[in-house]
Parts: C-alpha cells; structure tokens; sequence
C-alpha cells in the first residue's frame, strides 16, 4: 500500500465519523463527522472527501455482533456501502469494527473531554480505529 491515501468510515444511524490516512496508508487520523441523513447528501460529502483528497481506497466499520454474525445493523450499512460504491471510482472494503465505539469512548474519557464533546468526536474517533486496525491488519496479515 504505497502512495496510498484511504479513508475510513464509521457509519452509523444518525451520524457517519469520518477518518483519513498519510499518503502512505500508515496512520489513520479522525477528520470529520457527517449527518447520515439524508443518506443521497452523506454520499456526495463523501465523494467530495474522495475527489479533494486523493483517496484510493475507502474503509467502512462492518459491525458485527460479538459472535462475528451479520445482524440488521451490518445489513444497514452493507446498503450504505452499495449506495456509496456506485458512485466512487475507488474500491470500498468493509472491515470488522467490533467494540470500536466502545474503545474510542474510552480514549475520549480517558482524555478527560466533556460528556458533549465526547459525543461530538466519537464517530470520527471511532473511524479512526477502524482506519488504523486495517491498515495495520493490511501491512502485517498475520
């Protein structure tokens, strides 16, 4: 993965958290938050992300349930990712993000944020995991 911008995406009901890599695909950095509503609007602001920042690849959280099955949110987002597919001239992956959320609400606590700002930079924060464990996941596979 050289050259390589990848953004990732925490995509969830209400909000869709936005991270980005280097150039070289090493380190994944939390950029933004976006409505997830309506889903036509989150499409085109992540095709804008896309086009204006190099992106060659897009990395979206999959949640599964703890059991590693696809349940209705995995379904929900699986829709999402056609959607967004179809309209970028880049490959879209998904990735595992069990307990993402979780972690990142951790790291933001343990930071010593607010409850509001906690809330504010989860999702993008969340993304930013999910970004880091698969370029990790993808420069040592195993």
């Amino acid at each position: 993965m050289n050259e390589q911008t990848v953004l990732g995406l925490d995509v969830g009901e209400r909000r869709i958290g936005v991270a980005i890599s280097d150039v070289e695909a090493r380190i994944a950095a939390p950029l933004t938050t976006i409505p997830a509503h309506p889903p036509e609007r989150a499409i085109g602001q992540i095709a804008r992300l896309v086009a204006e920042r190099g992106v060659r690849r897009v990395v979206v959280g999959l949640p599964l349930t703890m059991r590693g099955e696809h349940g209705p949110q995995a379904a929900a987002v699986q829709r999402f990712v056609d959607a967004l597919a179809a309209v970028l001239n880049c490959p879209v992956e998904m990735f595992d993000e069990r307990l993402t959320s979780v972690a990142a609400e951790q790291m933001l606590r343990n930071l010593g944020l607010k409850p509001a700002k906690i809330k504010e930079q989860i999702d993008q924060v969340a993304a930013s995991i999910i970004l880091q464990d698969y370029l990790n996941a993808r420069r040592n596979p195993f």
